[in-house]
């Protein structure tokens, strides 16, 4: 299929599949008048791109892992695993936060010791429930 019923199958621009391929990330066959031409398999690789981008890796990393004998898949992947975590941290401590200054009976939070801990630089505030 042409570059465009490609794009329009993946709600891209065309200009997002040129760039890949610039960034040798799904590289399409020519046809003998030179246009692109994606198989289904180039399909499910650039699904599988817009996955890896939903959760943050950037094209150079993406062609790192597509394929497995990539020399630092491994470490790309384990470095974006961290990344989530440490975010997913985060977030957590924000929701407890939050859902403490919901409840928080003072005035303003900042008379609040609990509210307050949340905010001290260097607190990782983990431990506050």
């Amino acid at each position: 299929m042409r570059i465009g019923e490609a794009a329009a199958r993946l709600g891209v621009a065309t200009h997002v599949l040129r760039h890949w391929e610039d960034e040798r990330v799904v590289i399409p066959q020519r046809t003998s008048s030179g246009h692109r031409d994606y198989a289904e398999e180039h399909l499910r690789r650039l699904h599988i791109v817009q996955s890896c981008q939903r959760v943050g890796l950037s094209l150079p990393e993406i062609r790192q892992i597509l394929h497995r004998d990539e020399p630092e898949r491994v470490a790309v992947i384990d470095r974006r695993v961290r990344e989530i975590r440490r975010l997913r941290e985060e977030l957590d401590t924000a929701e407890r936060f939050l859902s403490h200054v919901l409840e928080c009976r003072h005035d303003f939070i900042t008379r609040c010791a609990e509210c307050s801990a949340y905010a001290e630089p260097g607190d990782e505030a983990g431990s506050h429930g």
